[in-house]
Parts: C-alpha cells; structure tokens; sequence
C-alpha cells in the first residue's frame, strides 16, 4: 500500500511539474514590458483586431480547392473540424465560407467590424453548424502560440504599514525584481481586479505614444506595411471606464510616474472558450440589452482597495457583448425578437460601442447571426428594414443539392440511432437522394443558350440530381448532347441565385429527416436498420401534408414536387445498387475485367484518331486498331451517336481531364462511370438466366435450406453471401432482404 501511495504522489508531482511547465511555455502571465517585447518580435499576431484574429483563424487551418461536377470552388479547412478529429464538420456549404470570408477581409480593409453578417436560409440548413464550426476553431487557435490572446489584470500587493499616498507597505520596495508585481504570490497580493472586457494592453499607452510606437514596431519588423492594415480599434481604442479610472488614479497618486503604475498591470493570457462565454457568445433570442453594469467598491471583496482606489467609483461590466469582446458573438435566430429588442445593434454594430447608463464600452467584435427565411422576409416589408439593411451583411445558406453530401450528415446519425442495431447498407444514401429530390426546382428553360434550353427542359428531378452530384447526363441524350449540357452545368447550377425561391430554400429539412431516421432505427418490421424502414417512415412523413410546407407545393411538369414518385424513384435506385453488389459478388467476372476491356478499346480508339498501328499483345505484330472489338464495345455501350463522333468524343474528355490533372494518371473508371456502369449490364444481360438461378441459390442458403443444393452450387452461393458481408456490409439477415427485393423486382419469371 506504501508503494502505491508514494508511486501516486510521484505520478501527481509529475504532473505538476507539466502543467508548471505549459504554464510557462504558454506565458500564462507576465509584465506588460515584456508584452511589449512580444509585440515587437511578432507585431503581426498582437497588434489584429477581432475581424483580423477570425480572418487568420481562417487561414490558419488552410484550404484546398474542391472539384465539384459544376465546378472547382475553395474550401476553408477550419469547417472540417481537424482538431476534434471531424466532429460535429460541417459538409458542403463552401460558397457560404467564402462569402462569409469575404466579409471579414472587408473589414479586416475598413479597419472596423462595421456590419453584422447574417446567415439567413431554411429551417435545419447547417446555419448554426456553420457558426459553431467558426467558434470552435476560434477556441483551438487560442490555444496556440500564433493565436495568443492577452488582457490587463491590476494587482495590488499586501499594505503592511501605512504610508502617505497611495498606502503601499514599506516591504513593498523590496518587492521589485523587474519593476513589476505581475509575479508576486498570492499571499503578497491584497486584491486584483481583472478586466471583464478584455481590453487590449496596449491601450495602457498614451494615444499619442502608441502610435509612434506602433509605427516603430512595424518599420522594424518584416511585416508588409501595404498588406497589414492597422484596425481602428488599435489605433484609436481606449481604457474601458473601470481601467482608466484605475489608471488615472494610479499617475495622480504616484504623481505622475508612469512607470510605478505599470508595475501594477499584470497581462494574462485568455483564452477563448465558449462554455465560460469568454471572446465567444451565443445569445438566444431575449428582450434585453446584452450588456450590464454594477458598482464594484461597494463590494466588501474590494475593502482592499488601496485608499486611492476606495474613493473612485468603479464598476463592473457583464452581458453578452462584455465577455464576448475581442472575439464573436453570436445572435442566434436574430429576427424572433421583437424589433425594439435588437434596435441597439443598429448603433452598436455602427459605432462598435454600446452605451451603458454610467459609461460607453468601446468594442472589438464581430457579429454574427441567423435567421430562417419567414422571418427575414417578413422584416424586410417592416419600414425600418432600410435602417438595417446597411449594417447587415446578408449571407444565403441554403439546403444542400448534393446527394452526396447530403448523405454524409446521416452516416454517423444512423449510427448512434442504431445503438446495437446492425445498420444496412445504403441507408444514408436513400434518405440524402430523396431529401434532396424534394429541394429540385424546375428549371428555366428560357435563360438557356438555344442549343441547351430543350435539353434543361427535359430534365427531372432525379436526372438533375445526379447531374449536381455525380456529373452524369440522362441516358436518353446523345454525345453531343450529353457534352452540350454537362458544359452549361455551372449556368443550371447558379440559375436561381438571383431568385427569392431560390433552389434549396424548400424540400425536406435534414432535422426532419433525422426523424425519419430515429423512427425507422426503432421499426419493429426489422431487426436492423435497413433502408427499406426508411422508404417506410418516408412514406409516413409525406401524409402529414398539413405539417410540413414544403409538402404543400403543387406538383409541376416533369415530376418536380411529387414526392410519392420521388420514394419510387429512390427504391429504383437502391435496387440499382444492390444489384451491382450481388452480380458483383456471384463471382461470375472480374471486376477488373471491365476496366482491362476499356483500357484496351481506348487504347486502340487513340490509335484509330491518329491513323497509327497498334503492338498485338500476343503476336507483338504491329497492327491496325481492331475494328471489331472497338464495334463491340460500342454495341455493348449502346452509343446513339456515329462510331466516329463517339470515339473523338472520348479523346476529347480525356483531353479535358488531362488539362484538369497535369502529370496524373487518367482514371477511366472515374471519367466514364456511365460506360461502366453500361459494359456490366451489357455482360449480365447476356447472362441473366445464369443471374437468377445463383440468386436463387443464394436465397435457398440464406432460408438455412442448403442442403437441398448440390455441393458445388451450395459453395458458389456461401462463397457470394461471404461477399456480401465482407465486401459489401451485410448480414445474413439483411442479405436475405436485400436480394429477396432484388429477386422480386428484377428477376421474377
């Protein structure tokens, strides 16, 4: 027992000498002279304003630029949330990010936080997210040495005999080591008053004096003068009322001596940290002021005041905007006040002061908030919208119209409503392709070039939908036609911006479908979470019509709205995909097989368009392209265009990728998807009558009836069903399911 006492007590003097030393590493305290040394070897990091500080939060994480069919647009790494390893990420959302980036350089330009960006879009639409994953990187950077944040503390030692003036001790003079009392331990220390409102350091020096040495600094050190632009809030900032007074106090009673009252400043580093509300605030729609004040010398806390101080009215600040200065605050769901309650901002956010009864408090902030579409529309038609609308930086943050990303939102969701429950296959595909049916706008065929504008007018909603996700045209166009409309996808793609029904202002909100998701997690049809439960719970939510608006909208022309067809439309397709699983798995072809084929046709297609001959890979003869096999191919793919036409056609996107991907390998699974995805079923179509009796098969061991097979067929269907589990996620259980849906719809006799 006395080893394991004396092994803890050397485990916790460990510790204790870390932290000591992370305590120093991190310069938790020091003298405001040697904050002025951190100024001047890095002016760049301490001289930012709150615009500047979350513009490098921004940069800090980096970006990367992301390939989307539409298009290439940046992505800010921030909102990946690397830091807590991908955590509450946001997904999509990328031109959000820039506009939103856009903003702060504007201010970061203007020298002052002059506007309250407001994030306006639908109910569910990852506003919140958006906000959050800002606050979150904020927290982590301020951790960090390139995002070191300080604040003023006053300290005022132990009075052990009473002296004239300001009543310090005589043991007082013996106290300083490095003229300052930063470091004193608390047991010299009669009180120490700290600054609620995080006022930078180095307003401690005289307007006057600190813009010459700030100037100093700068022509000292490498910073490019033309690209760090100084904030007004550095330039012209002063005290909040409480440290001026505190200061102002201090000179008179050491008459004058500037460098006495710098003894008494201790500068603290701070950290932003949303849970104690310090640089980063969120406040919920309330009827009050978000600021507040209190006396503080009436407090029996302050009786050690030193007698200079006792006579001076000094008073505390509190609020929303008090502890979230030289950071963010947050006004969530903005608009649901009533207007009186938030008419402050409009001075607030102009001047970057609030006004409080006894004082004004100079501040350093960004503002942000959120609001849902209803009722920014609805402030907009009030007359002092035109007040605002200067001061509002107006950010649209739509639903997602990407499959894709859509689905990624409910992967781990369905995880965690699973609980012990196996989750099937494609479930977060099924609920993020109909979510995003429902956000579908019909298109106006009208803006179009003449050559595109009946191909747009064709499309549907789920032909739109994989034309934003997966870059794939409708299989009823031509070549040419298909490359006509991929051209013109970013003009499809942007066409309702302009729009106040803009497309994914309505559809299904991810918080509704969340509840499809938990509901079908609890189906007692199924012992796991499949994705027919959630076709299920789909079909529940659309009869709810006087629930939820979006289900109010009148079906149009080409299938836009109707939601019952959009259910039929998703279970075509996961029917599509568990098709490719268990062809994939009955183990009847390679699926490398496909690729080999490929290369080789476009291999002699390259010969072919350059007139030159070909190595025969088992003679080695020099020959010309093989006609026949290029036919064959071509008859496999089902091309509507002339053999020609579609061979340059090839060569042509191979070109286009190449100038995309300098220097790298072409993946011609990845550029011709829809080719693939054709030679597969062209293979299985001659072979279909071989599909259905192994999917017969498989079925007959997955009921536990093996033995009613031959041992060869027994092997060959526990030899896919092992497939299926391994590779493609399944259980027994669901496996049965899944081709037993695929059996009934796609090869029933």
């Amino acid at each position: 027992m006395g080893q394991d006492n004396g092994s803890t007590r050397d485990s916790l003097r460990s510790l204790g000498e870390r932290v000591r030393e992370r305590f120093a590493q991190n310069k938790r305290v020091m003298s405001f002279a040697e904050f002025l040394d951190l100024v001047a070897d890095k002016p760049q990091a301490h001289l930012r304003s709150a615009p500047q500080y979350l513009r490098d939060t921004f940069d800090n994480y980096g970006k990367a630029q992301v390939r989307y069919p539409w298009g290439t647009i940046t992505r800010f790494t921030l909102f990946d949330c690397a830091w807590a390893e991908g955590r509450d990420r946001l997904v999509g959302q990328e031109q959000v990010q820039l506009e939103v980036y856009r903003a702060l350089q504007n201010f970061v330009q203007e020298g002052t936080s002059n506007k309250l960006i407001l994030l306006h879009g639908p109910n569910g639409s990852a506003k919140s997210t958006f906000v959050r994953c800002i606050g979150r990187a904020m927290q982590h950077y301020s951790t960090l040495d390139e995002g070191a944040l300080y604040r003023i503390n006053w300290i005022f030692p132990a009075q052990k005999t009473t002296r004239a003036g300001i009543g310090f001790g005589s043991n007082y003079d013996e106290h300083q080591a490095g003229d300052t009392f930063a470091y004193l331990p608390d047991e010299l220390v009669d009180a120490k008053l700290a600054d609620e409102l995080h006022d930078h350091p180095l307003f401690l020096i005289p307007p006057d004096e600190r813009s010459v040495f700030i100037s100093k600094v700068l022509a000292d050190s490498d910073v490019d003068g033309d690209e760090f632009v100084l904030s007004d809030y550095i330039q012209f900032g002063r005290l909040s009322h409480k440290n001026k007074a505190i200061y102002e106090a201090l000179l008179t009673s050491y008459q004058g001596d500037y460098l006495k009252v710098l003894r008494h400043v201790q500068i603290e580093r701070f950290y932003i940290r949303h849970r104690y509300r310090e640089g980063y605030v969120t406040v919920e729609p309330q009827l009050a002021v978000d600021a507040s004040e209190r006396q503080i010398t009436v407090d029996r806390s302050f009786q050690a005041l030193p007698a200079a101080l006792q006579s001076v009215s000094l008073r505390e600040y509190g609020g929303e905007v008090v502890c979230a200065n030289r950071g963010l605050i947050e006004y969530s769901d903005l608009l649901k006040r009533p207007l009186e309650a938030y008419k402050y901002l409009l001075t607030t956010v102009e001047r970057a002061s609030v006004s409080l009864p006894s004082a004004t408090l100079f501040l350093d902030l960004v503002f942000i908030g959120t609001s849902n579409e209803i009722h920014l529309s609805a402030f907009k038609e009030i007359p002092e919208f035109q007040s605002f609308k200067g001061r509002l930086e107006l950010v649209r943050v739509p639903y997602l119209l990407d499959f894709s990303q859509e689905q990624q939102i409910y992967t781990e969701r369905i995880t965690e409503a699973a609980g012990q429950r196996h989750v099937a296959p494609h479930c977060d595909y099924v609920v993020g392709l109909w979510a995003v049916l429902t956000r579908m706008r019909k298109p106006q065929a009208e803006r179009y070039p003449k050559e595109i504008s009946d191909l747009v007018a064709r499309l549907t909603p789920l032909e739109k939908a994989e034309l934003y996700a997966m870059g794939k045209a409708p299989p009823s166009l031509t070549g040419s036609q298909a490359k006509d409309l991929l051209a013109n996808l970013d003009l499809l793609w942007r066409e309702s911006e302009s729009y106040p029904n803009y497309e994914g202002r309505t559809g299904a909100s991810p918080r509704e479908i969340l509840t499809v998701i938990f509901n079908a997690a609890n189906s007692d049809k199924y012992s796991y979470v499949s994705p027919l439960a959630i076709l299920d719970e789909i079909e529940n939510l659309i009869k709810q019509v006087s629930v939820y608006d979006f289900l109010k909208q009148e079906t149009l022309p080409g299938g836009f709205h109707n939601y019952k067809k959009f259910i039929s439309q998703v279970r075509d397709r996961l029917i599509d995909k568990i098709d490719d699983e268990v062809r994939a798995s009955l183990g009847m072809v390679e699926e490398g097989e496909y690729e080999r084929l490929f290369h080789k046709y476009i291999s002699h297609v390259m010969h072919w368009t350059k007139k030159e001959k070909v190595r025969n890979e088992t003679t080695g003869a020099m020959e010309d392209p093989d006609e026949t096999l290029m036919r064959e191919v071509e008859g496999s793919l089902d091309v509507g265009t002339p053999a020609d036409d579609f061979r340059h056609d090839l060569i042509s996107k191979i070109g286009a990728w190449y100038l995309d991907h300098p220097g790298a390998k072409p993946d011609y699974a990845e550029i011709f998807a829809d080719h693939f995805v054709r030679l597969r079923q062209s293979y299985y179509e001659e072979r279909k009558a071989v599909v259905e009796r192994q999917i017969s098969d498989v079925l007959v061991v997955l009921a536990d009836d093996a033995a009613s097979l031959d041992n060869e067929r027994r092997e060959r269907a526990e030899a896919s069903i092992s497939a299926l589990q391994q590779r493609f996620g399944y259980t027994s259980e669901s496996a049965r399911d899944a081709v037993q849906l695929l059996a009934r719809e796609r090869y029933a006799e």
